[in-house]
């Protein structure tokens, strides 16, 4: 289990006609000790962004997937409807 302490905010969200999600954040990353601010959108059900896409992401390896991970869960729990 980590034992690093992630903060994910959900700063704005928006659904579109075509069935897709945007979600804006931002996200304190405990072992870079910075802020990062970000946008995915869901399609499918599935995330795409740059902020959590394992190559092109600025956040550290654990904190992308707390990210992914965060986001996924809120949006199969309907929060972003």
């Amino acid at each position: 289990m980590s034992q690093h302490k992630h903060v994910l905010s959900i700063t704005d969200f928006q659904d579109t006609q075509h069935n897709t999600t945007f979600v804006i954040f931002s996200v304190y990353d405990d072992i870079l000790g910075k802020y990062f601010e970000g946008e995915v959108k869901f399609l499918g059900g599935r995330p795409y962004g740059d902020i959590i896409h394992e190559e092109r992401s600025s956040l550290s390896t654990e904190c992308r997937q707390f990210v992914q991970e965060t986001l996924l869960e809120k949006y199969n729990n309907m929060e972003f409807h």
